[in-house]
């Protein structure tokens, strides 16, 4: 059996944490020569690179950036460990890990997670964005705790997870109001040739109004198809054209935006999905979420 060497292991991590390894020199009163020799052991014995250079700067690699949250998680229970031992409890609070699909509106994403922070016990949050292939891996070597996602776990994927149903939506059309009190009137004959703002076809929600829109005769003129939810809303505050978003925060993107209500899709369901490694949710947090989100979020849709 191979053994981690963790000496090893708290070089690496004290030099990305403060970002060279100069500055981890004073840390860890050790010169440099030192700390760059441990670390190559560590790289050799993980069979990994765990830093590059980019110009002058050291920038962790996908494994080091792997390594370092295990690294980062083991080194803060040892200091909790040193606190419990010494009758002083760390109040630390319990963390949660999420990863959230690139494609997911970040409102809804708030909607979801909020309940796990106005919880009874404190919670560390971390969340990370990524396409949802790159974070189902986190998810298998357990760097995630959950993953929210607009789809469920594809059919081809190879990795041991389980989707959980949230809750779905119709969605809701927007524009800023003088674009929405043009297009309001006989909606849904009026979105033809209006200005309207797509997500990138590479989503469920494009593929999904596309089909609407053939179905009503309605063709709508396409202005942009943008990829982040956030940046579209953005443009649609602006007057850019219209847009479309779950009507499970149409509040929510009325507030923020101070756009007005075109239109309801009730055809067009969003559908929102926790997915684990285990069968079973048991992380609190995750519970208390995937329970608002049933009971709250989506209840009346």
């Amino acid at each position: 059996m191979a053994w981690l060497n963790y000496h090893h292991l708290l070089y690496f991590w004290t030099v990305a944490r403060e970002g060279s390894v100069t500055k981890a020199c004073g840390v860890l009163n050790l010169t440099q020569p030192a700390i760059s020799a441990q670390i190559r052991t560590l790289e050799r014995s993980l069979g990994e690179r765990l830093f590059e250079k980019r110009g002058r700067l050291l920038t962790l690699t996908e494994t080091g950036r792997l390594v370092y949250r295990y690294a980062d998680e083991i080194f803060t229970i040892g200091r909790e460990l040193q606190e419990t031992l010494a009758g002083r409890p760390s109040g630390r609070p319990a963390r949660l890990t999420v990863g959230v699909v690139e494609a997911l509106p970040k409102l809804v994403a708030y909607r979801l997670l909020e309940p796990a922070l106005r919880g009874p016990d404190p919670v560390h949050l971390v969340l990370r964005e990524d396409r949802l292939e790159r974070l189902l891996a986190d998810l298998a070597v357990h760097a995630l705790d959950i993953v929210l996602s607009e789809t469920p776990i594809p059919p081809s994927t190879r990795v041991k997870a389980f989707s959980h149903l949230l809750g779905e939506c119709g969605v809701t059309i927007f524009g800023a109001p003088q674009l929405a009190d043009a297009h309001r009137r006989r909606f849904p004959q009026s979105l033809d040739g209006a200005p309207f703002l797509l997500p990138t076809d590479n989503t469920t929600l494009r593929r999904s109004l596309d089909q609407w829109f053939d179905r009503h005769g309605a063709a709508p003129r396409v202005v942009a198809e943008i990829e982040d939810s956030a940046v579209l809303k953005v443009f649609g505050q602006e007057g850019a054209g219209l847009f479309a978003a779950p009507t499970a925060v149409e509040r929510e993107v009325r507030r923020q935006y101070g756009v007005r209500v075109v239109g309801r899709i009730a055809e067009v369901r969003e559908r929102f999905y926790a997915i684990s490694a285990e069968r079973r949710i048991r992380h609190p947090a995750v519970l208390a979420l995937t329970s608002a989100a049933r009971d709250e979020i989506f209840a009346a849709e």
